[in-house]
């Protein structure tokens, strides 16, 4: 393979959790997190950008019903799948983000036109009227569900909203939920991007968005420092403002494996917080780390004959 530059690599994750999945669940996550790893290094290693890697391989782990991100989603308090994405550009600093968005097949495509525009985050109908003006594929809503979803949501959200802000709902959340999806690529032109996509929590409040879709907590992007993709609890994270301490680690000359260690370090002495984050710093260094059991992760890059798979 020829190089034209600065190696290129990415890395994608199918979310930070506790426990509560089987081992064939298990088993599909890995295999979802390699398929997208290889999904996004075909357009790096043909000289693509990030923001292209990135895209391509959040669309394939939505479209995978083992994560909660696109199709497979979780219901929320009124049986509804509603959708949070971003992605950010570090060339430029630039971002887009969607939020509480319905019927949409890839909200990272809904993100991505977004930053191409001079908004930065749509909300709701607003996001959605957007991305059908911008012709992105639309699918019923039923689409969205899987049976195992359907079995988890409970309509009842008193009895989930009584949760909210308690160590009880964080230690349920983590055990039964995860697979909130992300990634990180750097190109050869040195540019880095990072992207997110989730379905949120099961049973959320309608409207609730947490740290996924939310620039400096669930994802940052600086060509200067590197990027970051965060997993775990919406509402600590966005407390701690995860991505962008690692960022900042990074930007202070840390690699990518010291800054994602230094920010659940954070999290934890902040807020007692757990949480999984993946990284790549602007010298191209990969780093993942997570304080939760589990986080499945794969990375590409020219040195890799195959996706490496981090379980």
């Amino acid at each position: 393979m020829t190089s034209h530059g600065n190696d290129a690599a990415i890395i994608v994750h199918g979310g930070a959790w506790d426990g509560g999945h089987t081992d064939a669940q298990i088993e599909a996550g890995r295999n979802g997190c390699v398929t997208a790893a290889e999904a996004g290094w075909r357009v790096l290693s043909g000289n693509g950008s990030a923001v292209d890697a990135v895209e391509v391989a959040i669309q394939v782990l939505e479209d995978d019903p083992a994560f909660d991100a696109g199709r497979g989603s979780f219901l929320n308090a009124d049986g509804r799948i509603q959708l949070d994405a971003a992605i950010m550009t570090g060339k430029d600093l630039n971002t887009g983000a969607v939020a509480a968005l319905e019927r949409i097949r890839h909200p990272i495509s809904a993100a991505r036109k977004v930053l191409e525009t001079e908004w930065a985050y749509l909300v709701g109908d607003g996001a959605l009227h957007f991305a059908r003006a911008q012709g992105l594929e639309e699918r019923d809503p039923w689409w969205f569900v899987v049976p195992e979803e359907l079995e988890r949501w409970t309509p009842h959200a008193g009895s989930v909203l009584s949760y909210l802000g308690s160590g009880e709902f964080y230690r349920r959340l983590l055990h039964d939920t995860g697979d909130t999806v992300g990634a990180v690529a750097i190109d050869r032109a040195g540019h880095i991007v990072a992207g997110t996509s989730t379905g949120g929590a099961p049973n959320k409040p309608p409207g609730r968005v947490g740290d996924s879709s939310l620039i400096g907590c669930g994802l940052y992007a600086d060509d200067l420092a590197g990027g970051v993709a965060s997993s775990g609890p919406g509402e600590l994270i966005i407390r701690a403002v995860l991505a962008k301490f690692a960022a900042d680690a990074m930007e202070g000359g840390a690699s990518a494996q010291e800054a994602v260690d230094a920010a659940l370090a954070h999290l934890d002495a902040r807020v007692g917080g757990i949480a999984g984050l993946i990284a790549i710093d602007h010298a191209g260094r990969i780093g993942r780390a997570h304080t939760t059991r589990f986080m499945t992760s794969a990375a590409m890059r020219d040195s890799f004959s195959e996706p490496r798979l981090f379980a």
